[in-house]
């Protein structure tokens, strides 16, 4: 399993989400198994995001399509401010307790 890992700073959580959720579609087409969304505690205009994909080039991919169509867009990214930080990361251990 392989996680893109993005993080930015927003103006706005719920302008933030509203946008995130309109890619609903694009993120399952693209081969996004699983998502999650974090918040630091101490920064709720901060917000890091998890997706799960299977193979790093669905990932790859799908983070182009994020720079090309989402990111550079003011209507498709309201509350994003400044450039999102992202690596792409292969899961090597998971263990519940």
């Amino acid at each position: 399993m392989h996680l893109l890992q993005i993080e930015h700073p927003i103006s706005d959580f719920d302008t933030w989400k509203e946008a995130f959720d309109r890619f609903s579609g694009l993120r399952q087409q693209s081969g996004v198994r699983r998502h999650q969304v974090l918040q630091p505690t101490d920064d709720p205009n901060y917000v890091i995001i998890d997706l799960e994909f299977d193979s790093p080039s669905e990932a790859e991919a799908f983070l182009a399509a994020l720079r090309r169509n989402v990111w550079s867009s003011r209507e498709a990214a309201p509350a994003l401010m400044g450039e999102p930080q992202t690596r792409i990361v292969e899961v090597v251990e998971v263990k519940e307790y």
